[in-house]
């Protein structure tokens, strides 16, 4: 996208972003990696298209916690969900515990997008929800564009044969035809 990103979250988790000049609508849901989330953790994985794994750059703790959230998603989610590590907290480098190359290698290694964040300075926030929402984006139109070409293969005149009649059938003459 040329331009500056927009993006508008309200206090309930619900917000819009431009993808591409169109306005994607996102609902996004929080549960700060908290243990009381865990037992309804299928209940947020079930429509999740997305995931954001956020860790606190300066709390080795979190970082590794990450490989549980991750596992927990890809048991949990679809198969297709997109999803994008995140290191919080890079105003907070002299308190750093996790180093940046060791998370771009986790993140190389589980197929994952990685960006380090600054809530604080705001930095690269809207890059961010901006990177997974377009990520999600390409997903669903090529999916929508996969199944609008396989509707349209399967109907009569756009390449399907129909056959009138066999080959063996051309030289007889029908019973009452003199």
């Amino acid at each position: 996208m040329e331009g500056n990103p927009v993006c508008h979250v309200s206090e309930e988790g619900q917000g819009t972003m431009e993808v591409e000049g169109k306005t994607v609508k996102a609902q996004i849901w929080d549960t700060a990696g908290q243990e009381r989330y865990r037992a309804i953790t299928s209940a947020y994985y079930r429509g999740a298209v997305g995931a954001l794994l956020v860790y606190d750059i300066t709390k080795k703790q979190t970082f590794d916690n990450v490989q549980r959230w991750l596992r927990e998603l890809r048991d949990h989610a679809d198969s297709n969900i997109v999803i994008m590590m995140v290191g919080n907290k890079s105003d907070l480098t002299h308190l750093r515990a996790v180093q940046d190359e060791d998370a771009r290698v986790l993140a190389e290694k589980e197929g994952l997008s990685f960006l380090e964040t600054s809530a604080l300075e705001a930095l690269n926030i809207e890059k961010a929800f901006q990177t997974i929402l377009t990520e999600i984006y390409h997903i669903i139109s090529k999916k929508a564009l996969a199944a609008q070409e396989a509707s349209i293969t399967g109907l009569p005149g756009q390449g399907t044969t129909i056959a009138v009649d066999a080959p063996g059938n051309l030289n007889k003459k029908n019973c009452c035809s003199t």
